[in-house]
C-alpha cells in the first residue's frame, strides 16, 4: 500500500479544534520516551478514561436493571470524574478557551490554517483539544506541505498539512471515534436543515 493509499483509508472530516503546536527537532521524534506516559503527562488522561467508560457500559446496563439506585449514584460519580479530567487537561496545556480553528482530519494526519509559513519534512509536536469530547491529544506529525491560502482574510496567511508519527494506539482510537461521531452528528445535521 503505497503511503497516499494509507493516508486516504481513514475518513477525514471538517471539524473545530483547539490546536497549539511547535517545531521540533527530529531526533526528539525518534526518541522512544515519547511513548511513554511521562512525556505526555496528563493528555493521555482523556482516551483513558474513555477506555474505561466503555469497560464500564456493560457492567452499568446489568446494574441498572438490578439496583437503580446505585447505577445512578455511580453515574454522578463518573460525572464528577469526568469534570475534575477536563479541568485537569485544560489546566496543564497550552489551550486557551474559545481559541479554535477549522482544521480537516483524520486518523493518519491533519490539516490546519497557520500564521507561518512551515518547511515541507520539518517536524511539529501537536496538542489537540477535541472540543466536542473535550479529550487532549499529543503526538509528532511531519509536514507534508504548506501552502498559501487564496482567501487569508481569517488572519491565516497559510494552510499546512502534517502526518502524524508515533501515536499512541489509544489516542489514535480515541481519535477515530471522535470523527465518526462527529460525522454522524454532521449528517443528522445537514438532514436536519429546511430546504428553501
Amino acid at each position: 500500500m503505497t503511503h497516499e493509499e494509507e493516508r486516504r483509508r481513514f475518513f477525514r472530516i471538517d471539524d473545530e479544534v483547539n490546536l497549539y503546536y511547535k517545531p521540533i527537532d527530529e531526533k526528539m521524534v525518534n526518541r522512544t520516551s515519547h511513548i511513554s506516559d511521562n512525556v505526555l503527562g496528563n493528555c493521555s488522561l482523556s482516551a483513558a478514561l474513555e477506555i474505561m467508560s466503555q469497560e464500564s457500559r456493560f457492567m452499568m446496563s446489568r446494574l441498572e436493571r438490578t439496583s437503580p439506585e446505585v447505577a445512578d449514584y455511580l453515574k454522578i460519580i463518573d460525572s464528577k470524574v469526568e469534570l475534575i479530567a477536563q479541568a485537569l487537561v485544560m489546566q496543564g496545556a497550552d489551550f486557551k478557551e474559545k481559541d479554535t480553528i477549522n482544521v480537516n482530519l483524520s486518523a493518519s494526519g491533519l490539516a490546519f490554517d497557520c500564521t507561518e509559513k512551515l518547511n515541507v519534512d520539518d517536524y511539529l509536536e501537536i496538542k489537540m483539544l477535541l472540543v466536542s469530547c473535550m479529550a487532549v491529544i499529543v503526538t509528532y506529525a511531519k509536514v507534508v506541505y504548506c501552502k498559501p491560502k487564496t482567501d487569508s482574510a481569517s488572519g491565516f496567511p497559510y494552510v499546512a498539512g502534517v502526518d502524524y508519527i508515533n501515536m499512541k494506539d489509544q489516542d489514535r482510537e480515541l481519535l477515530i471515534k471522535h470523527i465518526v461521531k462527529r460525522q454522524m452528528q454532521q449528517i443528522r445535521e445537514s438532514k436536519e436543515v429546511p430546504k428553501v
